[in-house]
């Protein structure tokens, strides 16, 4: 080992060097001049240079620290600092008395490179007598570390028939020895071998600074030799130390220089006419390069033979063939043979020029009994909405494009939605079934559609299809209507009606309307036309609550007139009519009708409402709903039951007004709690009127528990029928 050396810059004073020779020099503090203080950062030490690894003996002296203060008064030293009393602890030490500096084990550079410590001098009394001095103690490398690869495998890949000089791959090693000072870390990589060793035994070289493998030789052939194994070596001391191997694997990657070759070279199918994507034949190819990879697989292409486009050809990922298909359908009326022919290559292009492998395919087509087919598929006729039925609609008949095998067609209705049409079997004429209506929900946008089907007796019976398009013109079939037909309305100051008008017919079978009221609704309403399709109804007088038939007839531009009834609802209430509900009952009543000939209630429930009605405790109203009129000069008769005995007393009768109702029924005053009878003698009414009714009375029977309250029963009768309601 060579003697550590300490020298030391010379700030204000000489500096004495102390050596691990014969000469043993001081290392004296900078002076503080008189007045003057020198900062720490004003001189520096040169550092100590140590090898690392010495073997000792231990502890081994350094450098000696003296003050010149030493001639005044007694000196200790001590040092601080990384490798003393911080990590790591006890490596260097100090006489206290002599100043002497010991390292007191071998050390690592490749741990720690440098120590940086401070050393301290004070007086008997333990005052400083000088500042603390920064002294640094540099390891100097020794080459004790081989160079270490980053991987013991590296795997690189290159594609056949690579030129010269293309590069390969990368090697890397490190060495943790100093590559600064010394050249003990600088690595320098080599080939040491190669299997196997053709086509000759240098195929590969690298560089020694940078580890890059690249190509030396030619004639790569991944089909020959398609890996590569390479020892290669990494030396420090730029080649002349410590060295270590790895290992290089190099892949020879396929290039496209093998042709797909059919095998065989023709080919024959056979295929029905009309079926589409049918396989017709699988062709196979050989190809000597890597499975699986662009340059084995194979693109197939027709090259003549298919004029119409009527095949295609793909290729099958897991084996590589090509399946030729029926890209439409055939015809064998018009060709029953098609001679192709078709190449192949592959997804790559080729790495060598060579030519393209082909092979012939025979396809023949098969006959098989085909359907009719209409002329034309789709058939549009235009046709009134009035047409008789049983008159022509049109005739509708379809070719057997069978032409050799004489077939017979016979035709009938595959989709009639609405049940209008009818075709003769032998000659395909279409008539009208039922009447034809354009307004139906069957006619989208005034056409008709209708599916007529063609059926021949081949073997099998093949079925064609045809379309037939009725374009329904319009006539004047249907009256104007009024919407909303059925409103509220208060029996005060009411608010005027507006009314829709709806016709579904066409122009000029619309607007402009006319509007008239019938059957004596024109006694208690009015109506004017407000607009070009809208009408205002007028309530002329106060009425009673209840509903009310408004009988309205309106006519379009044509003369074509409709009668409609439109319900009137009217409510206890004044101006507009919000809450008809609200308006309703007070009193209470259980009502039942019971039937006229089994005397069995057939009808039901508990009415709860009231109207102020000034004339009376019970007042009627009742309504013909055959007519929409007022039921005039109907009989009828209240009864009272009497307990004990359950007797009924008869307390009035009355007979209907023109407006359908009667003077009150109970009096101011005279009403009591208890259960009520009203007859309604229907039958005679009926026959005043010449109908003849199933029933020949109607009984509302009621219970009256509030007397204070106002009682309304209003009654709804037809010669078949009769109910009552609640909320009038």
């Amino acid at each position: 080992m060579a003697p550590c050396t300490l020298i030391l810059l010379l700030l204000l004073l000489l500096l004495q060097v102390t050596v691990l020779s014969t000469q043993v020099d001081d290392v004296a503090f900078p002076a503080s001049g008189r007045g003057l203080r020198r900062q720490k950062r004003d001189w520096v030490i040169p550092p100590i240079s140590c090898p690392e690894n010495h073997r000792g003996p231990f502890p081994m002296k350094l450098a000696q620290i003296k003050s010149n203060k030493d001639k005044e008064t007694k000196v200790f030293y001590s040092i601080t600092g990384q490798g003393v009393n911080s990590p790591p602890v006890g490596v260097f030490t100090i006489e206290r008395e002599t100043g002497w500096l010991e390292v007191t084990q071998p050390l690592d550079r490749e741990e720690i490179e440098k120590y940086v410590l401070f050393s301290h001098a004070v007086s008997a009394n333990g005052q400083p007598v000088e500042d603390p001095m920064e002294i640094i103690i540099t390891v100097m490398d020794q080459n004790d570390n081989k160079p270490v690869f980053t991987k013991q495998v590296f795997v690189g890949y290159i594609e056949e028939n690579a030129k010269p000089g293309t590069s390969v791959m990368t090697v890397n090693a490190t060495d943790a020895d100093d590559t600064v000072a010394a050249d003990n870390g600088i690595v320098s990589y080599s080939i040491v071998s190669q299997e196997p060793a053709r086509p000759h035994p240098q195929m590969f070289t690298i560089n020694p600074q940078k580890g890059v493998i690249s190509v030396l030789g030619t004639g790569l052939d991944r089909e020959t030799t398609p890996n590569y194994t390479l020892i290669v070596r990494a030396t420090d001391q730029e080649g002349k130390g410590l060295s270590t191997t790895a290992t290089a694997v190099i892949k020879v990657t396929d290039a496209n220089d093998n042709i797909p070759i059919f095998d065989p070279t023709m080919y024959e199918g056979t295929v029905p006419e009309n079926e589409v994507g049918l396989e017709v034949a699988r062709l196979h190819v050989t190809d000597q390069d890597m499975p699986g990879s662009p340059a084995w697989q194979a693109v197939y292409r027709i090259k003549s033979g298919d004029q119409d486009g009527a095949f295609s050809i793909a290729t099958d990922p897991n084996t590589n063939d090509g399946i030729l298909r029926t890209a439409k359908g055939l015809d064998y009326e018009t060709r029953n043979r098609y001679d192709l022919v078709v190449t192949v290559e592959n997804v790559v292009p080729l790495s060598v020029s060579l030519g393209l492998s082909s092979a012939s395919v025979l396809v023949l087509v098969r006959d098989v009994n085909e359907p009719p087919v209409f002329v034309p598929p789709v058939k549009r006729v235009e046709v009134s909405e009035d047409l008789p039925v049983g008159h022509e609609v049109t005739s509708y008949t379809a070719q057997d494009p069978d032409k050799n095998q004489r077939n017979r067609i016979t035709y009938r209705m595959g989709s009639d939605p609405a049940g209008w049409l009818a075709i003769d079997p032998e000659n395909g004429i279409v008539t009208a079934a039922q009447p034809l209506d354009r307004e139906s929900v069957h006619a989208i946008n005034s056409t008709y559609k209708a599916i007529v089907l063609a059926v021949d007796n081949g073997v099998p019976d093949a079925t064609g299809t045809g379309t037939l398009l009725l374009l329904l013109q319009d006539v004047n079939d249907n009256g104007p209507t009024p919407e909303p037909r059925i409103f509220d309305i208060c029996s005060r100051q009411p608010e005027e009606q507006t009314l829709t008008i709806v016709d579904k017919d066409l122009p000029p079978n619309t607007y402009p309307f006319q509007a008239a009221l019938e059957h004596g609704s024109s006694t208690n309403w009015s109506v004017i036309m407000s607009g070009q399709d809208s009408l205002l109804l007028r309530l002329n007088k106060e009425l009673e609550p209840g509903e009310y038939s408004i009988f309205l007839r309106l006519t379009d531009s044509q003369g074509k007139a409709q009668v409609t009834e439109v319900k009137a609802r009217v409510c206890d209430c004044e101006g507009a009519a919000e809450n008809c509900e609200q308006r309703a009952f007070t009193a209470t009543a259980i009502v039942t009708i019971r039937d006229a000939i089994s005397n069995v209630p057939v009808f039901s429930f508990t009415m709860v409402g009231g109207m102020e009605r000034p004339q009376g405790s019970l007042t009627t109203h009742v309504l013909n709903t055959a007519t929409g009129l007022p039921a005039a000069r109907l009989a009828l008769r209240l009864a009272q039951l009497q307990e004990p005995g359950a007797q009924w007393r008869e307390l009035a009768q009355r007979w209907t007004d023109e407006d359908g109702r009667c003077l009150p029924l109970l009096p101011p005053g005279q009403a009591k709690a208890g259960t009520y009878k009203l007859h309604f003698e229907t039958a005679e009414y009926w026959e005043s009127l010449g109908y003849s009714s199933f029933y020949p009375f109607v009984e509302v029977v009621f219970t009256i528990t509030d007397p204070t309250q106002k009682l309304h029963i209003p009654l709804l009768i037809s010669p078949y029928s009769y109910t009552t309601y609640r909320g009038s």
